[in-house]
């Protein structure tokens, strides 16, 4: 898995690659609380630009749940952005999709 981050309009985007699954779950979970962590300070916005997530099995779903709870704590808001198919239906499927924002741009998701 990989990840890269950019700040946009006052805004984190987060870009993880790859797979999220047994093996990398635990990386992508410290990288997203990392980005909450940065955004803690100075931005109220993650926006994990999901176009290039693979796959993402319970293990990252979790990665998401505990971001989340840190980034509530922390008033930061995240978004879910263009998500592909089958991302788009692991998180309609576990209901994801009511807990977080989730567009189909990047652009939506700084404007949300």
């Amino acid at each position: 898995m990989e990840w890269s981050e950019e700040v946009q309009d006052g805004a984190i985007i987060a870009v993880p690659a790859g797979k999220v699954d047994e093996s990398t779950a635990a990386l992508f979970g410290a990288q997203l609380e990392q980005a909450v962590e940065r955004c803690a300070g100075s931005s109220a916005r993650l926006v994990l630009d999901c176009h290039g997530i693979d796959y993402m099995s319970s293990r990252g779903l979790r990665a998401l749940t505990l971001a989340k709870r840190k980034a509530d704590g922390a008033g930061v808001r995240i978004l879910l952005a263009r998500p592909n198919e089958i991302v788009r239906e692991i998180l309609a499927i576990s209901r994801y999709d009511k807990l977080f924002g989730v567009t189909d741009t990047v652009e939506a998701a700084l404007t949300a």
